[in-house]
């Protein structure tokens, strides 16, 4: 319909012109008359302008209506009012023009979707091209890192050069588990690498997740199971023993009672090796059955009574208890906590106890130090997590062990029974926390618990 109203349009235009050159014609050739002749040239002229005009109109209206559709700007509209032959023609640019205006809020609005997600979850993602250009980051990675806002990868060699390394050759589809030290944490990173193709640049989505915790409660779980079976296997094997020498040896007084009033040296002598062998045996038995009762604390550990309370006022009670006992051995003490009114919702018995293990681990590396110290302090970290940290100046703990020092039974005292530290970490998990370690020996030893 616009096609055939626009062609007879520029028919009906044609044919004046036509007519109108013709009569130009007929007057330059017929008449004397100047004046008629100029005004018909002047109608001409302008009949071919508006000629022009008319035609050009069309290309004018597709140059802005591609026009909007390539720089999006999708707020133009074109007159429908104008009664012309191109109403028509405008009305359906419009509702083309619409119709991409709704497609790109439709996609911003999923685009704006898809970034709220990334955003808010929790695993840390990164997307980087080749040249290390990071092209988006979300808050957890943010977070991780401690970076603002970073352009490159490269700018993660402050948090770890073998983690950057890692990245920059990491391949499609790969996964990789990267131990990081960071200060007094240990990040146990899982890393899965993910390539994709847009405008001709290879682009790298990698998710990172730290899955220390899960690591450590999968650790402690199995050895808990671990533990239950000893212990039930240990205490099934030693409770008839306990008892059997325990009668044995009520039998073994009666003989004995009998065999005073009889005349029989010899038989007394050997009445007595085996009461004394029975005792050794009872006594053993019975240590033996208090060792293993031990150890089964470390898979009964009361569940943990949450309270708020003010970490400055449990480390001054447990400062009290040691108090004359670091006196004594000439140990300086100190102790920070800041914010000064910083709290804490914990099992304070529970905490308390974490904490008195590990100051009394210090005291005893401290033997034999000349200038001991032991500090404690509390403080919020660069995440804004709660933490509480030991540490002296002691003989520290050997490079070769230090990865071994949770584990159950493991001790490097002679007198240390292994369960203290092990016990420590399985009430640290109980507040959905974490207990960790970094040693210098003779420099610094420091146990770090946060929430």
């Amino acid at each position: 319909m616009v096609y055939k109203i626009f062609s007879i349009q520029i028919l009906l235009r044609i044919v004046v012109l036509t007519s109108s050159i013709f009569f130009l014609a007929w007057l330059v050739f017929c008449t004397t008359n100047i004046i008629l002749p100029i005004a018909v040239i002047i109608f001409v002229i302008l009949q071919i302008t508006w000629l022009y005009y008319y035609l050009n109109s069309t290309n004018r209206r597709l140059k802005n209506f591609f026009e909007s559709i390539r720089y999006s700007d999708f707020n133009k509209k074109f007159d429908v009012n104008d009664n012309s032959s191109f109403s028509k023609l405008n009305m359906v640019m419009n509702d083309v023009v619409e119709d991409f205006n709704k497609i790109r809020e439709a996609k911003e609005e999923q685009y704006h979707f898809l970034q709220s997600i990334i955003q808010h979850i929790g695993i840390s993602m990164v997307a980087f091209g080749k040249d290390g250009k990071i092209e988006m980051i979300n808050n957890a990675a943010k977070k991780l890192f401690q970076l603002p806002n970073p352009k490159n990868i490269i700018e993660f060699e402050g948090f770890s050069p073998i983690f950057v390394n890692a990245l920059k050759n990491i391949k499609n589809e790969e996964k990789l588990l990267i131990k990081v030290q960071e200060e007094n944490d240990i990040l146990q990173l899982s890393v899965y690498a993910k390539e994709f193709k847009i405008s001709n640049r290879i682009i790298s989505l990698v998710s990172i997740q730290n899955i220390q915790q899960e690591l450590e409660e999968k650790e402690l779980e199995a050895w808990q199971k671990l533990i239950r079976v000893l212990t039930h296997e240990i205490m099934n094997s030693i409770t008839p023993i306990s008892s059997l020498t325990t009668t044995s040896l009520e039998i073994l007084n009666e003989s004995k009672n009998n065999s005073e009033n009889a005349v029989c040296p010899h038989l007394a002598d050997s009445l007595n090796d085996v009461e004394m062998a029975l005792q050794t045996i009872n006594k053993r038995s019975a240590g033996l059955m208090h060792f293993v009762e031990t150890y089964r604390n470390l898979t009964k550990i009361p569940k943990p009574d949450f309270k708020i309370f003010k970490i400055a006022d449990l480390l001054i009670d447990i400062h009290r208890l040691f108090k004359i006992e670091m006196e004594e051995r000439k140990i300086d003490f100190h102790m920070s906590v800041h914010p000064e009114n910083l709290e804490i919702t914990a099992d304070e018995e529970l905490i308390g106890q974490v904490i008195i293990n590990l100051v009394k681990n210090s005291i005893h590396g401290l033997e034999g130090c000349l200038s001991g110290k032991i500090e404690l302090l509390s403080y919020l970290d660069k995440r804004s997590r709660i933490t509480i940290e030991v540490r002296d100046n002691g003989i520290g703990i050997l490079p070769n062990v230090i990865d071994k020092i949770f584990i159950p039974f493991f001790t490097t005292r002679q007198s240390g029974s292994g369960i203290g530290l092990s016990l420590s970490k399985q009430i640290m998990k109980l507040h959905e926390g974490s207990i960790s370690v970094v040693s210098t020996p003779n420099v610094k030893t420091a146990f770090t618990l946060k929430f």
